[in-house]
């Protein structure tokens, strides 16, 4: 039986477990008595849709137990649609169970065919939602952008002017430092550019030796230098069509730079030994993590150099000035780690997002992501703890003393960072801000965080 097919039943009384089987046997019905049971199930079984009784042992006359279940249920498996039991007199914690995240409630007295109805829907809305995000991960997959994860007002606006600048030829220039995610953008510009078809060669000029980077780049005839024992083109010629990317362009030895400039204003190439020039059709894109106008004037780096590899210049931010961006990453990389590794961990503790929110991030992206692997491998529950993460979190910086800035940006701040904590859940952001989901696309609208 497929996992869309069963349900959950979170009910101590097994009269009522009896009933329920009876009037749902359409599907496949698991039960569990307890909190702890409960989330066993869930996740050993992937229950698409769970009933729960609020009142459940050891305090099966109040709520507290019920709703605690209820949290740690959507915590583990969010896409799970909730139906929470309540009696006559307990409509105030129906409403608190919607609030954290229920997908409906059902009142007692018992009846079968209510019951039978309200999960049918659910199970229905489940496939549709299902169904819209495999539609929105093929959309993704096919975008060009797929590759670059943010919510940050900042990056969202750099992808659109990568976007733009893809429709040239000119040379880009992207500066940030280590980590930031210079290849990934430089990759998203060739994929959204006229060249997209032919190849993307990337070659970082600080990671091999100085002695061997004018025949990487250019090339070499037979018998230019000893164990030259064939022609062999270079990197510039072997992306004729493509994107030439040349990272860390910043270390590139004096003696190459001429060459370089020549090989841009020329557009012809002559390998080593050889007596002739080859033409190239490249687009150039390179990147550093130096400030290469300082390098310019100390005379370590050309001027000229510099100018023509700067048509256009894009600065990325750095993960600890992208607000969210922390959250959002994480998330993306459990959830890709966990498609390669059944046992990975479901989710991260509310400590260890709190520890990645505050975490100054000083290797950006490349640091997150070997952070959340190293607690993949570490984690031994279902959650990644802080534990895990062995992050030292760093304090946050101070708001502006204009109260109204200082409302703005703490508001701002707050939407991106319940954003990034529910996984761009819209309902779970609305519930952790204590605002409506009306409110929070009206806050969204207004800072340009769509």
């Amino acid at each position: 039986m497929s996992r869309v097919d069963r349900v959950l039943l979170v009910e101590d009384d097994i009269g009522l477990q009896k009933q329920v089987r009876w009037a749902l046997d359409r599907w496949e019905v698991v039960a569990a008595s307890d909190r702890e049971a409960a989330l066993a199930s869930v996740r050993r079984f992937e229950p698409a849709v769970v009933i729960l009784d609020l009142g459940l042992p050891p305090y099966p006359d109040a709520a507290s137990e019920g709703l605690a279940a209820l949290e740690e249920i959507l915590l583990v498996a969010p896409t799970t649609k909730v139906i929470v039991v309540t009696g006559n007199e307990e409509h105030k914690n129906a409403v608190r169970a919607i609030g954290l995240g229920a997908y409906d409630f059902y009142q007692k007295p018992f009846d079968p065919e209510t019951l039978a109805l309200i999960v049918e829907r659910a199970f229905r809305l489940h496939d549709l939602e299902q169904e819209n995000r495999r539609l929105a991960a093929q959309t993704a997959d096919a975008s060009p952008m797929s590759g670059v994860i943010t919510n940050d007002p900042e990056m969202l606006k750099l992808c659109r002017t990568v976007e733009k600048v893809a429709l040239s030829d000119a040379t880009v220039l992207l500066l940030g430092e280590s980590g930031t995610g210079k290849e990934v953008l430089a990759r998203a510009l060739h994929a959204s550019s006229a060249r997209a078809a032919k190849r993307f060669v990337a070659i970082n000029c600080a990671a091999i030796p100085d002695t061997l980077l004018e025949s990487e780049l250019f090339g070499y005839e037979k018998g230019a230098f000893t164990g030259a024992v064939k022609q062999t083109i270079g990197r510039i010629e072997y992306a004729d069509g493509g994107t030439l990317f040349l990272d860390e362009i910043g270390d590139l030895p004096s003696a190459l730079q001429a060459k370089l400039l020549r090989f841009l204003q020329e557009r012809v190439i002559e390998r080593l030994g050889a007596r002739g020039e080859v033409p190239v059709n490249v687009r150039v894109v390179c990147a550093t993590h130096q400030d290469l106008a300082r390098h310019m004037h100390a005379g370590t780096f050309r001027a000229d150099l510099y100018y023509r590899i700067s048509e256009i210049s894009l600065a990325i931010p750095p993960l600890r000035a992208r607000g969210g961006d922390a959250l959002l990453l994480a998330h993306a990389f459990l959830d890709r780690l966990g498609r390669v590794q059944p046992r990975a961990p479901r989710g991260f503790a509310r400590e260890a997002l709190a520890a990645i929110e505050k975490h100054g991030w000083p290797g950006n992206v490349r640091e997150l992501e070997n952070v959340v692997k190293r607690a993949v491998i570490m984690a031994e529950g279902q959650q990644i703890s802080a534990a895990d993460l062995g992050l030292n979190p760093s304090d946050q910086e101070a708001l502006p003393l204009n109260l109204r800035r200082a409302r703005e940006e703490a508001e701002k701040k707050a939407v991106i960072r319940a954003m990034s904590r529910a996984n761009s859940n819209i309902a779970q952001a609305a519930d952790l801000l204590g605002v409506s989901r009306p409110t929070l696309y009206d806050l969204i609208n207004r800072y340009g965080l769509k």
